[in-house]
């Protein structure tokens, strides 16, 4: 099976580094020297990590072959892809690989059906789980530990408990102190 496994991004210097977008838990065994991924588009790959550092926090990367700035910049945007075992799991017990994920059926804790999971957006500060209702509507679900709940992968379910507002728009609280000054404001009037 093949993952995702970073973006590259920006080169970094002039030979030929270029800072990775991590899109995998576990970038020293996926990203590390001698690796061999596949890339999006093909045509760009597959590419041999040459070397690879953390500098201000940031993953770069050098590949065979690229050995200036002009060679990384035509690298940018292109995706890396690993082959993965698809019996391989996580070493934590508390993380999935997308493809556990992806299909699960999302269900509040009564088990009231929200939907399924059709996609995981991975941003910088969390992840998200892409939730197509059965109405084909879409809502996105933060993946944090206060929200869901639990994964039954045996079970192909997420279950999740929702703050008022995440799934249905009319149970959103307004926690705004400006309403109760407007409404201060205008009772002295």
């Amino acid at each position: 099976m093949e993952l995702v496994v970073a973006r590259i991004g920006r080169a970094h210097g002039i030979k030929g580094e270029v800072t990775v977008e991590v899109r995998t838990d576990e970038p020293e065994l996926r990203l590390s020297p001698g690796a061999v991924l596949k890339t999006d588009p093909v045509t760009a790959g597959p590419l041999t990590i040459e070397t690879g550092r953390v500098h201000s926090g940031r993953l770069l990367l050098r590949f065979a072959g690229v050995k200036d700035r002009t060679g990384a910049e035509a690298l940018r945007n292109i995706l890396l892809i690993a082959e993965v075992d698809p019996a391989e799991l996580p070493e934590e017990e508390d993380e999935y690989y997308d493809h556990q994920l992806m299909d699960l059926d999302v269900v509040l804790e009564d088990g009231t059906e929200i939907g399924r999971i059709t996609e995981i957006s991975h941003l910088p500060s969390q992840d998200l789980f892409i939730v197509e209702r059965p109405d084909g509507s879409e809502v996105m679900i933060p993946f944090v530990e206060e929200i869901v709940a639990e994964i039954d992968l045996e079970e192909q379910r997420c279950v999740i408990t929702p703050p008022p507002g995440l799934i249905d728009e009319r149970e959103a609280v307004v926690a705004s102190s400006r309403d109760e000054d407007a409404q201060a404001s205008g009772d002295d009037a």
